[in-house]
């Protein structure tokens, strides 16, 4: 078998996992998702409440940047991959999963938010807290990612 500078050929394959892992869960599957779902629910809202219109969007912009840390944490977790240590890459791998984990919580709220606003608006400020902390949990993966892949 043969072997990279600091270790086996396939130490980067954890590295890019990771990468691929931020990638897809926070930008594709929450993202993404949030954004077609959310988009759909405010132009139903557009016919049913137009004076709602500005509410809801609040979730899709927060998807937008929740896909910014997905891309920056990807872009963290598959540089520095010339010295590909088994260890290193292993660091890399969950650095991923942790910003993934904000993509399936900013789809879960964001979807629920331009029905829960034109049934009920009043409860519109209740879900915001909700909403900031499914977006602290990407900047909690954005940190983590940087103490991982740089250490």
């Amino acid at each position: 078998m043969s072997e990279c500078k600091n270790g086996p050929e396939y130490a980067s394959l954890f590295a890019v996992s990771g990468a691929s892992a931020a990638m897809v869960f926070t930008s594709a599957l929450g993202a993404a998702y949030d954004t077609a779902k959310g988009g759909t629910g405010i132009a139903a809202l557009c016919v049913l409440r137009p004076e709602l219109i500005p509410k809801p969007l609040i979730p899709v912009v927060a998807a937008g940047s929740v896909a910014t840390y997905g891309l920056v944490v990807t872009v963290i977790a598959n540089s520095l991959n010339d010295d590909a240590s088994l260890y290193r890459s292993f660091l890399r791998a969950p650095a991923g999963a942790w910003a993934g984990a904000a993509g399936f919580a900013i789809r879960i709220v964001g979807v629920a938010k331009p029905g829960g606003t034109a049934r009920q608006p009043r409860h519109f400020g209740g879900v915001i807290p909700i909403l900031i902390f499914a977006e602290v949990l990407g900047l909690y993966g954005l940190i983590v990612a940087f103490l991982l892949c740089t250490e």
